[in-house]
């Protein structure tokens, strides 16, 4: 094959809030579309029902084909019983028209029996892990992922660690998983200008509908000090009821701010644990903000923590980096290899771990930080588009051979 491939990319589930996949759709797709067209192949995208997230519309070139369809976006369920006929028409069509695809690409589950040689992008294992999905869906990926990763051309992943669990967990599949690295210089960045919590809840704008709920009032909060941040989903996989037990164990660190969008109610079970301990003066739970407010809640932070149990990549590591903001990780999943060396960290089940490892972010001075920015900067979307652009090239290369 002279040409680069022609990729048919199933997009029905990136309809979802933004986190870690929609982030790298909309920073990735548009790219790697340039790559494709500059070399003779092309990138088209088998939206849902629900069409395209409208960043990753305004975010994709014109010469982008979209094609509408009528399958569902929501629920792993519905996708399985709308996405076959969809799939089969789009590619049935491009048959007819002379110009079949190369190689069909998807990021989630289940994937339609399809002849088309196909990539599958898996972010982490959390359908396998007890506690971290429900039963019915961890019966499900038991069962259908050593089916769906020995039919997949090719299996993309985020991090080090996730190449290694996927070779791990599927030894037979070990030599088909390709590391697609996140970046992180999607975001503004701004003067570190460290804030008290009151102001910086303050000037923060929250999604509609969906701010700061009812513990923590930013007026009643006396502490001066820059907040310590957690930014992302709020989910049990992410692990948050540490920090409350951090902040219960060390009454003398600077006051929680949780930002990021709740799942199944997770911000109301927090909201009550927080009550119970005695915390609802000194943690405040948020909710999503406008992504036009992440560089300015980055720099007005004392510091961020993350203490996820699991996690394939994690965005806001890289994030806290690149703009200078002090940083503490648990010791799990790829959260260590996603942070610079060096980096506070603490183990997932330790509060006094976390107060250690929060405060000697805290104490972190202008050299330590600048090897930190100097760490994320090696990671760029412009470089992950061109690893997957790559991998993409010889994968339809080994099929168009076989």
């Amino acid at each position: 094959m002279n040409r680069a491939p022609r990729v048919l990319l199933s997009a029905l589930a990136l309809a979802q809030p933004m986190g870690g996949v929609r982030r790298q759709a909309v920073q990735l797709f548009p790219r790697v579309a340039h790559l494709l067209q500059n070399a003779g192949g092309s990138l088209t995208i088998l939206a849902s029902r629900d069409g395209l997230p409208p960043d990753l519309e305004d975010a994709l070139p014109t010469f982008v084909t979209r094609l509408p369809s009528s399958a569902a976006s929501g629920g792993a369920l519905a996708r399985a019983l709308s996405e076959p006929r969809a799939l089969k028409s789009a590619l049935d069509e491009a048959k007819q028209s002379s110009a079949p695809y190369d190689l069909v690409h998807t990021g989630h589950l289940p994937v339609p029996g399809i002849s088309t040689p196909f990539s599958l992008m898996l972010h982490d294992l959390r359908d396998l892990e007890k506690g971290a999905a429900p039963i019915w869906r961890r019966a499900a990926a038991r069962h259908l992922l050593p089916g769906i990763l020995a039919r997949a051309a090719a299996i993309c992943t985020v991090s080090n660690t996730m190449v290694q669990e996927i070779g791990r967990r599927f030894p037979a599949n070990a030599d088909r998983v390709h590391l697609i690295p996140h970046g992180c210089d999607h975001l503004a960045l701004r003067p570190r200008t460290p804030s008290s919590l009151s102001t910086a809840c303050a000037d923060l704008s929250a999604v509609s509908g969906k701010g700061r709920i009812g513990i923590g009032p930013a007026k009643t909060m006396r502490d001066d000090r820059p907040p310590i941040l957690y930014l992302g989903h709020l989910e049990r996989r992410k692990n948050l009821d540490l920090l409350l037990d951090t902040m219960v164990r060390d009454p003398g660190l600077p006051h929680l701010l949780i930002v990021g969008l709740a799942k199944h109610g997770e911000d109301h079970r927090l909201a009550a644990r927080a009550r119970e301990l005695g915390l609802q003066s000194r943690v405040c739970i948020f909710g999503p903000i406008d992504e036009v407010e992440l560089p300015r809640l980055l720099a007005t932070s004392g510091c961020m923590v993350l203490p996820s149990r699991i996690e394939g990549f994690g965005i806001p590591v890289l994030e806290a980096h690149r703009a200078g903001l002090p940083l503490a990780v648990a010791r799990a999943s790829a959260l260590p290899e996603a942070a610079a060396p060096g980096t506070p960290n603490f183990s997932p089940d330790n509060p006094e771990e976390c107060a250690l490892a929060i405060r000697a972010a805290l104490s972190q001075g202008p050299g330590t930080l600048q090897v930190a920015r100097d760490f994320a900067a090696r990671f760029t979307w412009e470089n992950s588009a061109n690893a997957l652009f790559s991998m993409w090239k010889q994968v339809a290369l080994n099929c168009a051979s076989t």
